[in-house]
Order: structure tokens, then C-alpha cells, then sequence
């Protein structure tokens, strides 16, 4: 039973203060094994579109607990993926 989940996570921005959102993909084969095939899809803020990987000090992360996400289809996976990370470097050239 194979099943990726969402995973989000939320901090201040350093240029802006604003919410800067940070998710990345990953998948478990059951419900006992670890996490693998983890894909970052990428960081950005809300507020002004800064990319930021990861929170400064003395900030810190507020983590969500992971979602199931189901794809559209087992071979859509990896377009939504890629989809979504376009989207987001079509909003970084603004």
C-alpha cells in the first residue's frame, strides 16, 4: 500500500516578515516503514516571493503534520510535481 504525503512547513521571512511556506513530497511503501523518495518542491513567501530554504535564527519552523496526498494517477505523480515547481519559479521572474 504505497502513499506519498504532503509535508508543510511555515516561517518568517527574512527579508519581509511575511509567511514563507516550505513543502516537500515523500513517500511510504507502508504504514510502518519509513519515509523515502523525498523531493523538496520548494520555499517561497507570501508576502514579497523571497526564496528562502529555511528558517534564521533565532526563528524557527512550525512544522504541519503530513498530509496524504494522492495523485492524480501513479504516473501523474511526478507532473504535479513538476507543475508545481514551475509555477513557482513563473511567479520568482515577476
Amino acid at each position: 500500500m504505497r502513499k506519498q504525503y504532503l509535508h508543510l512547513s511555515a516561517y518568517a521571512c527574512e527579508v519581509c516578515a511575511g509567511p514563507v511556506i516550505s513543502g516537500a513530497v515523500a513517500v511510504r511503501e507502508n504504514e510502518i516503514s519509513k519515509e523515502t523518495d523525498i523531493r523538496q518542491v520548494g520555499a517561497i513567501c507570501l508576502s514579497c516571493s523571497h526564496r528562502q530554504s529555511g528558517p534564521t535564527e533565532p526563528a524557527r519552523a512550525r512544522h504541519l503534520p503530513p498530509i496524504d496526498w494522492d495523485p492524480v494517477s501513479p504516473s501523474a505523480a511526478g507532473h504535479l510535481t513538476t507543475a508545481y515547481l514551475e509555477a513557482i519559479n513563473r511567479a520568482e521572474l515577476r
